[in-house]
C-alpha cells in the first residue's frame, strides 16, 4: 500500500447491509406491528449492550449480544422466543442484502484506484465473512472485500466507540503515520464521533435526511467530515476533499 492511498472503511450492518430480512422473519413470527417494535428495540439494546459491557470491562461476542437483545425485546413485547425462533432470527443475518445505494458505490470503488476499501465492524470475523459470502450483492464483490480486507474488533474483545477499536483499524491498514488518511463510512452517529475523536475522518450516511443531531459529538467538536444521503455519494465526496 502506497502513501498516496486513502483507506475507506465501511461499517457493515445498517450501513452496507440492510436488516430488512430480519424484520421480515419477525413479521412471520409476530405480525407486522409487533415485528416493527421488536426490531427497533432489539437494535437499541444491541448497541446499548456493547456500550454497557465496554464500560464494565467485560466481553461477549457481538452474536451473543445480538441474541440477548432479541430476548429482551420480545420479552418486553410480551411474546415468547423459542430456541428454534432464535435460530431463525440469527440465520436471517446470513441472508441480508445491501441498501439500494450500495451497488453504485461498489462500481465507483472499482473505478477509484486511490481508495483502498475495507470492512470495519463490531461483528465477529465469522459473522462478517458469512454475511459477505451470503449477501447477493456483496458475494459478487469479494474482489473488493476479500477476507484480508475485513477488520473486526473481535481480537480486541472491546466494541466501538472505544478508541482502541479505531487505533486497531488504523494499525490493521498500515496508516499509523497518517490516521487522517483513513475514512470511516457509517450510518451510526456514535461511530462517527468515535472515529473523528480518534483522529480519523468520517462520512455519515444520513438516509433519513433528518440531518446531524448528536449532542455529545457537538460538545466534543467531533462532527462528520462529510454528510451523504447514500453510500454511493461517499466516493465523490472523498475525491472532492482530496482535491481541495
Amino acid at each position: 500500500m502506497g502513501d498516496s492511498t486513502t483507506v475507506i472503511a465501511f461499517d457493515l450492518y445498517g450501513t452496507l447491509l440492510s436488516t430488512a430480512s430480519v424484520a421480515e422473519e419477525l413479521t412471520k413470527m409476530y405480525g407486522e406491528e409487533k415485528a416493527k417494535t421488536i426490531a427497533a428495540q432489539a437494535r437499541r439494546y444491541q448497541l446499548e449492550y456493547t456500550w454497557r459491557i465496554n464500560s464494565m470491562g467485560l466481553y461477549r461476542s457481538f452474536s451473543e449480544l445480538t441474541l440477548a437483545s432479541f430476548r429482551q425485546a420480545t420479552a418486553e413485547a410480551g411474546v415468547g422466543l423459542t430456541s428454534a425462533q432464535e435460530d431463525q432470527i440469527m440465520n436471517a443475518y446470513n441472508g441480508l442484502d445491501v441498501f439500494p445505494d450500495v451497488k453504485d458505490a461498489l462500481q465507483a470503488l472499482a473505478n477509484t484506484p486511490f481508495l483502498d476499501p475495507y470492512i470495519f465492524s463490531n461483528g465477529t470475523v465469522s459473522m462478517i465473512t458469512t454475511s459477505l459470502a451470503t449477501s447477493p450483492t456483496l458475494s459478487g464483490a469479494r474482489g473488493t472485500f476479500p477476507d484480508s480486507k475485513v477488520v473486526s474488533v473481535e481480537s480486541l474483545q472491546v466494541f466501538k466507540p472505544d478508541k482502541r477499536t479505531y487505533d486497531h483499524l488504523v494499525k490493521s491498514v498500515g496508516k499509523q503515520a497518517d490516521p487522517g488518511e483513513v475514512w470511516l463510512v457509517t450510518s451510526n452517529p456514535f461511530d462517527v464521533v468515535g472515529a473523528v475523536s480518534a483522529g480519523l475522518k468520517a462520512a455519515w450516511v444520513d438516509r433519513t435526511g433528518l440531518g446531524w443531531v448528536d449532542g455529545l459529538g457537538d460538545t466534543l467538536g467531533s462532527r462528520p467530515t462529510v454528510i451523504v444521503k447514500g453510500v454511493d455519494q461517499v466516493i465523490e465526496a472523498i475525491t472532492r476533499q482530496k482535491a481541495a
